[in-house]
């Protein structure tokens, strides 16, 4: 829903609320009591602010508009009031103008009150479930590392010995067809090595710290795209000059954001043969931002926003695992070391995507 409609002229918005509302408003969660017709009757300021329109607009609509799931509202309201003066929780999305869905905390509680026998308790969670979903990411990727670790080091030597054997082999061999198959093993046996390389690189190479600015690497990674992709796509920048430098790992870093805007161009193909494909590359400070479980005063909030057909919904759980990719052909492992790139930074990596708009977002400490 785009927009809340009109709501009709109620005695709460005309005139001041009644002493018994007042407490209501000096609470930090919305509130809002529902009457007899599941409309809301009452709203606090607390109310106004989470769903970012005024009382007048929320009063005497009906509560089922409110949320993306009028079901599951209607369920939760007819809970509380099958069970006097119980309580039911559950966790629901309510709309908002021109806005994502957000997801929130609903308490619906039976009152004793006729006019309106319903209170319902609404607490943002969007912080919590982020920070939950960091923390499962933080620990699939280090258990991840380990695994690819142990599992690149027991490949790599065997892999060495099939591709000597497969090379003696081809000097016995006296016909030209015979040798084109082990020709195709020792070829096989290059490729493995070269997938085990990658897997392997974040962690063979030393780290270079030293301080630059952000904008340094975004306009090389800019420059290299662009000149892998001349036709058909545009990088807009929307760069804050006031970003102060970074303090790590130059190289990693460019390796990172260059493997996910690639990764975007990639998705673009349909909108680069149409000629309307974009990727924008937005800076800007986030302060009191916590990142992989600490908390930091500033923080460079970069993203890597694109128009093309998003990320698809099964697939986005596992976005960050190794050898899993959504383009035929593709190695499944730009992203999961875009992200050690970045954690080795200090950093973190996450995204929202749907069709039209997918949008990478990596969060790094600011000194």
């Amino acid at each position: 829903m785009s927009s809340l409609p009109s709501a009709p002229t109620s005695r709460f918005v005309e005139t001041e609320e009644p002493a018994r509302y007042a407490g209501l408003e000096l609470l930090a969660t919305a509130v809002l009591l529902i009457d007899t017709d599941a409309k809301v009757a009452f709203a606090n300021q607390s109310a106004e602010q989470l769903f970012e329109v005024s009382r007048r607009a929320l009063v005497g609509q009906p509560v089922q508009r409110l949320f993306v799931d009028a079901g599951a509202i209607d369920r939760l309201l007819t809970a509380a009031r099958a069970n006097d003066l119980g309580q039911r929780k559950q966790v629901l999305e309510l709309r908002r103008p021109l806005k994502e869905p957000l997801p929130v905390q609903a308490v619906a509680s039976a009152l004793y009150d006729q006019e309106h026998p319903l209170a319902l308790e609404l607490t943002e969670i969007e912080r919590q479930l982020k920070v939950s979903r960091e923390e499962h990411w933080l620990d699939l990727s280090e258990a991840s590392r380990h695994l690819l670790r142990n599992l690149a080091h027991e490949i790599k030597n065997p892999l060495g010995g099939i591709r000597g054997a497969a090379q003696l082999l081809e000097r016995e061999l006296p016909g030209r067809e015979q040798r084109e198959y082990t020709r195709v093993i020792i070829d096989e046996a290059d490729r493995l090595q070269a997938l085990v390389d990658r897997l392997l690189a974040p962690h063979r190479s030393p780290r270079v710290v030293a301080q630059f600015n952000i904008h340094e690497v975004t306009e090389r990674v800019r420059a290299v795209i662009l000149a892998e992709f001349p036709r058909g796509l545009t990088i807009e920048r929307d760069y804050d000059a006031s970003v102060p430098d970074l303090r790590g790992d130059r190289e990693q870093l460019i390796q990172a954001l260059l493997n996910i805007v690639r990764n975007a161009a990639q998705a673009l193909t349909d909108r680069i043969a149409a000629g309307d494909a974009k990727i924008v590359l937005t800076t800007r400070v986030a302060r009191n931002v916590t990142i992989a479980r600490r908390r930091h005063r500033l923080a460079l909030d970069l993203h890597v926003i694109d128009n093309g057909p998003g990320i698809p919904s099964e697939l986005q759980p596992h976005i960050f695992y190794p050898l899993v990719s959504g383009r035929t052909g593709g190695s499944g492992l730009g992203l999961t070391l875009a992200q050690t790139y970045v954690q080795q930074n200090e950093g973190m990596v996450e995204f929202e995507s749907r069709p039209g708009r997918t949008d990478f977002r990596i969060l790094l400490p600011l000194p």
